[in-house]
């Protein structure tokens, strides 16, 4: 009839070519898997660390890769050599170590890699936070490096120290995700209300040092509780992130894999706000600010820096512009003319060390409620890479840098864009240049 004409035709469903292709991308053929040679070459490495070798061997032999960047966090670099050598010999690749300092998964340095000609960068001990285009000239592989530790005894230690009735919630680093996972489930049988939460699109349980769950939302399964945490790490940045955006929580407990100690852990609430406030006080009197852009690897938002410049220019203040990969006091304290610092970089920078500088370093909220256009919040947000983050963070509709993926032709191909010409003149005795793109 008439009105089924009319109604659209429902689309065609995917035929599943592309998760076929993923799925074969992970399925590790047995000649790279078991490997005698590689099997060897690897005992040089820690057993209880899953650096993920064959998997990596494969995806560089896939993607046809000649030329790789490994990129490592401190505490994994004594082994980038014995990888380095290992990928060499059994991928038939380059590689460069890029040995500068990388204190998080925002500490990617694609930028760099692709400046110095790779086709391929590994990025060891950190989860995938910052998007690349999977169809881009650089491949990208992220290894968490999860460490194996000894679960029963992170089981039986909760289990002797709690009551089954008690709310419970689990959590760690990225490494430790896996043991989380195994713990949950033994523990399920003792403990009726266990959660492990999930700050998207962070994996469940995994916390970073400026963004965690919030635990006490009304959509989380422990709203209306007063649950008890325990996070499995060795050190507190990342579980201070957790305690600074759940001030309510009834406990806090660090489990240490290594030692293998519980221990119940504090965090000074109000003396943080009180200095926090402070440096606010003190930036909301300065008519000049520094903007600093953190260039270490992906650690800042330029559309975070361009939505804070505008409106601090708007208020009529002026505003310089400085790129820097670390901030330091005695860096900022030679620059005499700025009265006040905002940096686009780390949160914890200002929270935690914003105190040592001669002038208030803000973070990016800390500048919203300096520019009135955020009250002060009873709890300090930890949502700087949340899904659902304030404007100061990094996924906010305001500040998100989409990933723009290249066109494909009508067989999924890869269409080349045109080369456009750019010219570029200055005018003279300006610093303005003036660009234009001829087709």
């Amino acid at each position: 009839d008439a009105d089924a004409a009319s109604r659209p035709k429902p689309k065609p469903k995917p035929k599943g070519g592309a998760r076929r292709r993923v799925k074969m991308l992970q399925r590790i053929p047995s000649s790279i898997a078991d490997d005698p040679a590689l099997l060897e070459a690897m005992k040089v490495l820690p057993d209880n660390y899953s650096f993920e070798i064959p998997k990596t061997i494969w995806r560089l032999k896939t993607a046809g890769s000649t030329r790789v960047a490994l990129q490592f966090p401190e505490g994994l670099l004594m082994y980038s050599c014995i990888i380095s050598d290992i990928l060499e010999r059994f991928a038939g690749v380059e590689t460069l170590i890029m040995g500068d300092v990388t204190y998080g998964a925002c500490c990617v340095d694609d930028y760099s890699a692709a400046a110095l000609g790779c086709d391929f960068l590994v990025h060891y001990g950190h989860s995938c936070l910052v998007p690349v285009d999977p169809s881009g000239p650089l491949k990208m592989l992220y290894v968490f490096v999860e460490i194996g530790i000894d679960t029963k005894h992170l089981v039986k230690t909760i289990e002797a120290n709690f009551q089954p009735e008690e709310h419970l919630v689990l959590a760690g680093t990225i490494q430790f995700t896996a043991a989380l996972r195994t713990a949950r489930r033994k523990l399920s049988e003792t403990f009726a209300s266990l959660a492990v939460p999930q700050a998207k699109p962070l994996s469940p349980g995994e916390t970073l040092g400026c963004t965690a769950p919030n635990l006490c939302d009304s959509k989380s399964t422990m709203a209306g509780k007063a649950p008890i945490v325990i996070f499995v790490a060795d050190g507190r940045f990342h579980l201070e992130s957790l305690m600074i955006q759940n001030p309510d929580v009834k406990a806090f407990y660090k489990y240490d894999p290594y030692s293998r100690k519980l221990t119940k852990e504090q965090y000074d609430h109000s003396k943080m706000h009180q200095l926090r406030q402070e440096a606010i006080s003190k930036a909301s009197k300065a008519n000049v600010f520094g903007l600093i852009l953190g260039t270490l690897g992906r650690q800042g938002n330029p559309r975070i820096v361009s939505r804070i410049k505008s409106r601090l220019q708007e208020a009529g203040k002026k505003v310089i512009v400085v790129l820097l990969s670390e901030v330091f006091p005695a860096k900022l304290a030679m620059m005499k003319s700025v009265e006040a610092w905002i940096q686009v970089a780390c949160p914890r920078l200002s929270i935690d060390w914003g105190h040592a500088f001669e002038r208030p370093l803000l973070s990016s909220y800390e500048a919203e409620v300096v520019m009135k256009l955020q009250s002060w919040k009873p709890v300090y947000p930890m949502d700087f890479y949340r899904k659902d983050g304030g404007p100061w963070s990094n996924y906010h509709t305001e500040t998100k840098i989409e990933i723009k993926r290249r066109a494909t032709g009508s067989r999924g191909k890869q269409r080349r864009p045109a080369r456009r010409k750019v010219e570029i003149s200055y005018e003279e005795g300006s610093n303005a240049a003036k660009s234009s793109a001829k087709q």
